[in-house]
């Protein structure tokens, strides 16, 4: 005969009903338990082979109906068979199940030493040579380790460093936060752009004060490099008056090219056309390189390898 479904609720020890939070960490522990027994229609023998007493095995059934309020199974002397309710509860249990071990083997293989992998953030303008050379070099001890990479601005990757999207990141300026921990790899010297027709344009060497009176592109507030812009303006005595704001430095280099101002970037990985560059000798212009990882954070063998490997190129982390 048929079981009917139970009409009284699972109540919390507030005697409210359980939320579906709840419900789900009570029920959780006891799913594999219901698939085993649902598969071999018999609680012996499920004990067996999931290595289990079959008093624990019996309780957690019962108890699992009782938590349900809904009869699972259809029970003769030691077999069982599912009712209806049962069986549309089982087809949840084992797609959920599944996809517990489709997680449990993601994250096995993203920590695996030599097929693992790394989630690597970096600024954009680390991404058209320095990275692709960083990433070649650390393959050759390592060639199967996998990368998630991510291009952003600085403020952008710390966020998803602490969101845990990020295992490192190279950025400028280090950070310096209590929740991370950031080690200065090298060092960047700025330049102050110009088209190739400007009044500077014969110039190789420049004092920033001579710029004063300029228009200057630069990149969004929030970038590093923007903040870096505003100091070195700063220390030489001017503010920039600002015509346009971007996000990638080779934008801006295009900008410049067409003649809608200037501005200080780090080197091109390629020359191009249509602007010069010239070497700023006050303020000193340069920006800091850095790695960063969220501090306390327990890294998988892959990451840590790849963490000691850029802490090994300090100072000789960016392309000469």
């Amino acid at each position: 005969m048929m079981h009917q479904q139970r009409s009284e609720g699972r109540l919390s020890p507030s005697g409210d009903t359980e939320d579906s939070a709840g419900m789900s960490r009570l029920l959780a522990p006891r799913l594999a338990y219901f698939a085993g027994v649902a598969r071999t229609e018999h609680v012996t023998r499920a004990a067996q082979e999931m290595q289990v007493p079959q008093s624990t095995l019996s309780r957690a059934m019962v108890r699992l109906e009782q938590d349900l309020g809904v009869d699972l199974f259809a029970r003769r002397g030691r077999t069982v068979s599912l009712t209806p309710a049962g069986r549309t509860f089982l087809g949840s249990v084992e797609r959920a199940l599944a996809e517990i071990e489709r997680a449990a083997d993601e994250v096995r293989a993203d920590a695996d030493p030599t097929t693992g992998k790394v989630a690597f953030g970096f600024l954009h303008t680390m991404g058209s040579e320095t990275v692709p050379a960083l990433i070649r070099a650390f393959r050759v001890d390592h060639p199967r380790v996998r990368f998630s990479l991510v291009q952003n601005y600085g403020e952008a990757m710390i966020e998803r460093l602490r969101s845990g999207e990020l295992d490192l990141c190279l950025t400028s300026p280090v950070p310096d936060a209590p929740d991370l921990v950031g080690r200065r790899l090298d060092e960047q010297k700025l330049r102050l752009v110009v088209p190739a027709d400007h009044r500077l344009a014969s110039r190789r060497r420049i004092r920033l004060a001579e710029a004063a009176d300029e228009t200057f592109v630069t990149l969004e507030p929030g970038y590093g490099l923007r903040r870096i812009t505003d100091d070195l303006c700063r220390q030489a005595g001017f503010r920039p008056r600002i015509a346009f704001e971007g996000e990638e430095a080779e934008t801006l280099r295009g900008l410049v090219a067409a003649g809608l101002g200037v501005a200080l970037l780090p080197p091109p990985a390629v020359p191009r056309p249509g602007v010069v560059e010239l070497t700023v000798t006050a303020p000193r212009a340069a920006r800091e390189i850095g790695v960063a990882w969220l501090d306390g954070h327990p890294d998988t063998p892959p990451v840590a390898a790849f963490k000691k490997f850029l802490l090994s190129r300090r100072g000789n982390l960016l392309p000469d």
